[in-house]
């Protein structure tokens, strides 16, 4: 099966087994935190800081991380990034235990968690390449695409329900510090790889600083990717502070739901985003590929307005469903994008800004969302988080003029190597 070649090299199968613990630890913390901070006698105010504490450190540390991929062993800063998770979530859940976690002392966890994670994607995307042909790509991002949903939106938060309904959100927070600590086994199995990328002699803080510099320029000067980075900036500011925030309110406050309820809306959005990713992943790319994608994404979107209006669990356990395989399967054509169109020496720079530009408004998204809603209500934040991004997609396609460029670059069609220089079609 096409998605599945890449599997058969030992040395891509052990980057995957550590992206996949990674991702199954981010889904236990996902329900964990929420009832965690329930449990604390918190509401949606304090899991928005909670969450914007985490997002802000994923900011801060991205351009940071893209330039350590492209300048350091990446092996070195997975090792670094699983290691720290686990000593940071491990503290988190004996503080739980013993009774002593605040949520003061939560928030802090939080943001040296995002730290860590902000340097994890860049060095793992600028390590793919090296590891598989560039014909495998597609099928590499189909199988991120499937590992992500299954484990970040399916298996992880049913594990921590299951785990929070039995014991309590610290034997969940217990469980994921352990996932860690095996992606930390497996980020050590990893084979040292060449850079791909001589730095002759450069170093230091102005070294760092032309770095950035040089990335910044490729990203402004390159038209597809300059558009798809700002449409996702503003989609995210509306979207993800509800999706991530407000969702397990609507299902206590409007679905009369719980940890069990929680983790099925996420296990719906987690099988939406692998159905859909394995689909893309062994399909024909489409011909206007940025055409596609925005749309999916704005589209994507529409279904967040039934948490706003529902009041039993099934219409958003469907919703969530329809949400997780929009989101999902236009990603695997953005990483595969990116891995096909970006030069690979700035490779993990432009990942890196991909992160840093594309969740630029994530920590205020959502630091917004709690506060916002316990003065408006929930509804009207989950409509304007669906209708919104209706309209930013329109404008980014219109303004954008992206159909020239992605019919005059067919993903499917093997080149010898990545563009070069940025183009400002």
């Amino acid at each position: 099966m096409r998605a599945l070649r890449p599997l058969r090299r030992p040395a891509y199968r052990r980057l995957a087994t550590a992206l996949a613990l990674s991702v199954l630890a981010e889904g236990l913390w996902t329900l964990a935190v929420v009832w965690q901070v329930v449990e604390l006698g918190g509401g949606p105010a304090e899991l928005s800081i909670v969450s914007g504490a985490l997002a802000l450190g994923v900011v801060v540390t991205a351009l940071l991380g893209g330039v350590l991929a492209d300048r350091v062993p990446q092996k070195r800063i997975l090792v670094g990034v699983m290691a720290m998770l686990a000593a940071s979530i491990g503290l988190v859940a004996g503080l739980s235990a013993l009774g002593a976690l605040t949520v003061p002392l939560l928030v802090l966890v939080a943001g040296v968690i995002g730290l860590s994670m902000g340097m994890f994607f860049p060095a793992y995307s600028a390590l793919v390449p090296a590891m598989v042909d560039a014909d495998e790509l597609l099928a590499v991002n189909g199988l991120e695409g499937v590992v992500r949903p299954v484990l970040l939106q399916g298996a992880g938060p049913a594990l921590a329900g299951v785990l929070v309904a039995a014991y309590s959100p610290a034997a969940a927070l217990g469980a994921t510090a352990v996932a860690c600590l095996a992606g930390l086994v497996a980020a050590l199995s990893l084979p040292r790889r060449a850079l791909r990328r001589d730095l002759g002699t450069s170093g230091g803080a102005g070294a760092v600083v032309r770095d950035l510099v040089e990335g910044f320029r490729y990203m402004v000067g390159t038209r597809w990717l300059l558009v798809t980075l700002v449409f996702a900036s503003l989609m995210i500011l509306v979207v993800l502070g509800p999706l991530e925030v407000l969702v397990p309110f609507a299902i206590i406050e409007r679905a009369d739901g719980g940890p069990g309820g929680h983790s099925l809306v996420l296990l719906a959005h987690g099988a939406g985003g692998a159905i859909a990713s394995i689909l893309v992943a062994s399909l024909r790319l489409p011909r206007r590929y940025l055409t596609v994608m925005i749309a999916m994404w704005s589209a994507a979107c529409v279904p967040m307005v039934v948490f706003g209006l529902a009041t039993t669990l099934w219409p958003m356990v469907l919703a969530g469903f329809v949400v997780g395989g929009l989101f999902s399967a236009p990603q695997v054509i953005w990483g595969t994008l990116l891995q096909r169109r970006v030069p690979p020496a700035l490779l993990g720079r432009v990942t890196s800004l991909d992160f840093f530009v594309s969740l630029a408004f994530m920590p205020v998204s959502m630091a917004l969302a709690g506060p916002v809603s316990e003065v408006v209500g929930l509804t009207p934040v989950f409509l304007a988080a669906g209708l919104v991004p209706l309209a930013i997609g329109a404008v980014a396609l219109v303004v954008g003029r992206l159909g020239p460029d992605e019919t005059a670059h067919p993903l499917d069609v093997a080149r010898p190597g990545a563009e070069a220089t940025p183009r400002a079609a």
